[in-house]
């Protein structure tokens, strides 16, 4: 179950990686201005950073979901977060598609704790150092994704801190060869990730995840009790 689940969230990541190109296009330009000798090192130190925020968000709520499983008048309750997560994956997958503006809207969401972040990234540029590309990365994973928000509902009812984090950071790591890729060659990507066949075959594997998720919704309970999945 947690080998399944886990590689559904990194093949999430991995496919909706054009999103997340568009997403962080500003950041990966600017590293790529940097020197060409430690340039992949300072990429690789962003995404560090950004999926270090990642795996500590899906700690986070797989805490908070975690108190929910020690009642069990609560389980309906998360029962409708597992089917929210999926109709979040539908949702996306039809947004990669260029279907729906859905992503737009959840994203919208976090505009509020961004703006307290954002401030902060201008005291990290240039971003020449590798500690200073690891701080930018840290911060920049706090940007408001919707894509993010809807591996996040996974991660809430995923049991425990331990099993959040390793939803979070199998979905960060989806996205690193995409952004790694944008940093190097970012004009490429930008005209890779535009093409509408490359954009119905992400949007097209996401959806199918929610779609999947959705039908093995009944029976859930009792994988719930004990947590969605569980690594400890």
């Amino acid at each position: 179950m947690s080998f399944a689940i886990l590689s559904a969230v990194f093949l999430t990541g991995l496919l909706g990686g054009v999103h997340c190109v568009g997403m962080c296009g500003g950041i990966v330009t600017a590293l790529a201005g940097q020197p060409g000798q430690g340039r992949c090192s300072l990429h690789l130190a962003y995404n560090l950073g950004r999926i270090g925020s990642y795996s500590l968000a899906g700690a986070l709520v797989g805490i908070a979901g975690s108190l929910g499983l020690l009642l069990n008048g609560v389980l309906p309750v998360q029962e409708t977060l597992y089917i929210l997560a999926n109709l979040m994956l539908i949702g996306i997958g039809l947004y990669l598609a260029g279907l729906t503006r859905v992503a737009a809207a959840l994203e919208r969401a976090g505009l509020l704790l961004w703006r307290r972040i954002q401030p902060l990234t201008k005291r990290l540029l240039p971003a020449d150092t590798l500690p200073r590309a690891f701080g930018l990365g840290m911060l920049w994973g706090w940007l408001p994704c919707g894509m993010v928000y809807a591996v996040l509902t996974s991660a809430l009812v995923s049991g425990n801190a331990l099993s959040g984090a390793a939803v979070m950071a199998a979905f960060g790591l989806g996205t690193l060869p995409n952004l790694m890729l944008a940093g190097l060659a970012m004009h490429r990507v930008q005209v890779l990730k535009q093409a509408r066949p490359v954009r119905l075959a992400a949007g097209g594997i996401v959806l199918g995840f929610g779609v999947y998720g959705l039908a093995h919704a009944s029976g859930l309970s009792q994988h719930i009790r004990g947590g969605l999945f569980c690594l400890t």
